[in-house]
């Protein structure tokens, strides 16, 4: 059973656990509070926090998600007093000495992270803001300074945005929370960049990932596990069209929730696998929901329940459940929610995930699955000078004053306007990226358009201050590939000397091939039988065989650069 507490005006919740005690300080921060332009500030604090704990011996760690950062250790009461009292004192007065250590050991460690199949999912539905910010890398740490920290630190750490939790007998009597005081900051709003949903984008993994955006409910935890059972069986086990076919339900603020379904395939089933996950979703969404699917998900999630109160690890979720503004649960009244679901609320669900589903597909469009295409591109250009590109003459790049555009040589534009911008990564050779707040991303290469090097000093100056991020030195910058017409005329001149040297080697080789031949078989109808003119005919015959057989061989080839 969960008890309520307070420690230092820190709201705790406290459970008995099996084993070790352990203990988590939850923040209400995460990466859907930063912009682009200071994405990683939050990690950043987080690895700062927990520099003065590295000498240790106990087991510790810090994460850092979408909406939450925590601070967790497993140990004795005296290693949980000591553990919390050197985060909440390294969290008053940061090591900033170490800033750009850590900073590298961010980079190392984003360097070594694995892209997941779903990772392009939040930019294509929230764009380059909030609850996208998944999706980017931590590009703000190069410019994220001492004073931004300690005002990051100042406006998220506090004891009045926080939460603790221990599984264990009882709080430390010794256990302090030195924090400052604050205000509880909730979850950001959610952004879209989607203007029509069901929407589709096309992937690059070869994967299909679906995700929905539901209310936050127990109807909606079981048709994920519904989901999931359905794809296993459907997609791998009757159809084999996938190895991996799952589905999970994650809470997203305080009341809402994200419904995730992954399904790989090997490149020849992409296309029968796309229908038939689209089939099982027609189908959850028309009703055809299996009662046995429905009772085997529920006796599955209770049984998760009553296991996670009785070893105490349903504990963080009713603590981040506290941070979002939710009640905390008792676990009977969970389990009595979870097994009230009925199989027409979990259809009611399907028709509500299918409606404000986003696909990634594995190869081709879903229009034909009524899905609409996710936009690509913008709606219009910015007015101003166009540079002609090396690349393509047909394609061009506008810089104005109120923003920057490429436009395609098929009139479709990607633009960037300067006063919604969220971030501008700088090069000092020149390149800039530009990033708007629908995640679409514009190129300034100078050194792939004629004559744009000149508008670099009037578009630095319309960068916003807050949103440049100044980049070190690239090992490669961008250069022009040969022109389309430049290779189609070196083609062309190769191929017109292999017409011509062939040309040439068929009006040589021809005559001196049938020469050849003649005379051999002239010197075999006048053969000598006088002994002193044997040794020379044969002589003479042996030579124009053989030139004769070259001649055939060069005549081929010549016969091939002369089609060419």
């Amino acid at each position: 059973m969960i008890t309520r507490t307070e420690v230092d005006g820190v709201p705790a919740l406290l459970a008995p656990t099996i084993g070790q005690s352990q203990a988590g300080l939850a923040f209400r921060v995460g990466f859907a509070d930063e912009p682009l332009a200071r994405r990683g500030i939050t990690h950043l604090v987080e690895h700062l926090a927990l520099f003065s704990t590295s000498g240790a011996d106990y087991h510790y760690n810090g994460a850092t998600g979408v909406e939450y950062t925590i601070f967790h250790m497993h140990g004795s009461e005296a290693e949980l007093t000591e553990f919390f009292a050197e985060v909440c004192a390294s969290l008053r007065d940061l090591p900033m000495q170490r800033l750009d250590i850590e900073k590298e050991l961010l980079r190392a460690e984003a360097n070594g992270r694995t892209r997941g199949p779903a990772e392009a999912m939040p930019l294509w539905r929230h764009g380059a803001r909030d609850y996208g910010m998944t999706s980017y890398p931590e590009w703000g740490l190069p410019v994220v300074g001492a004073d931004e920290v300690r005002a990051w630190v100042a406006r998220y750490f506090t004891r009045d945005n926080a939460v603790l939790w221990v599984a264990g007998d009882r709080v430390p009597a010794g256990l302090r929370l030195d924090l400052p005081a604050g205000e509880r900051r909730p979850a950001p709003a959610r952004s879209s960049a989607l203007p029509i949903t069901p929407a589709w984008f096309p992937g690059s993994s070869g994967v299909l990932v679906w995700d929905a955006d539901v209310p936050r409910a127990a109807s909606s935890s079981v048709f994920a596990g519904v989901l999931d059972r359905v794809m296993m069986r459907e997609l791998r086990r009757d159809g084999g069209f996938s190895y991996t076919a799952q589905a999970g339900y994650e809470p997203l603020g305080s009341d809402r929730a994200l419904i995730t379904a992954v399904a790989d395939a090997l490149p020849e089933k992409n296309g029968a696998m796309l229908g038939a996950f689209v089939d099982l979703l027609a189908a959850l969404r028309v009703g055809r929901v299996d009662e046995a699917d429905v009772a085997a998900v529920i006796k599955k999630q209770t049984e998760a329940l009553r296991n996670a109160e009785e070893q105490g690890t349903r504990l963080p979720g009713q603590a981040l459940n506290l941070l979002a503004g939710r009640a905390v649960r008792d676990v009977d009244e969970m389990i009595a929610e979870t097994r009230a679901v009925t199989v027409a609320e979990v259809a009611e669900v399907a028709v509500a995930a299918v409606a404000s589903g986003l696909l990634m597909t594995p190869r081709g469009d879903a229009d034909w699955a009524g899905f609409t295409a996710a936009p690509e591109h913008s709606e219009s250009a910015v007015a101003g000078t166009a540079y002609v590109s090396l690349n393509d003459p047909d394609a061009r790049l506008i810089v104005g004053p109120d923003g920057i555009s490429h436009v395609a040589a098929d009139d479709r534009c990607i633009t960037v306007r300067f006063a919604d911008c969220v971030l501008v990564r700088v090069w000092p050779d020149g390149g800039r990226q530009f990033v708007g707040p629908d995640g679409i991303t514009v190129w300034f290469e100078p050194t792939l358009y004629a004559g744009a090097d000149g508008a670099r000093a009037g578009l630095d100056a319309s960068i916003p201050p807050a949103v440049r991020v100044d980049q070190p030195p690239r090992a490669r910058i961008p250069e022009p590939a040969p022109r389309a017409e430049e290779a189609r005329r070196s083609r062309d001149a190769a191929r017109s000397w292999d017409r011509t040297a062939g040309l040439i080697g068929l009006i040589v080789l021809v005559p001196g091939t049938l020469i050849a031949l003649l005379v051999a078989v002239g010197l075999g109808f006048t053969f000598s039988s006088d002994p002193a003119d044997i040794g020379v005919t044969i002589g003479t015959m042996v030579l124009c065989v053989a030139l004769a057989a070259a001649g055939v061989v060069a005549v081929r080839r010549s016969w091939r650069r002369f089609r060419v």
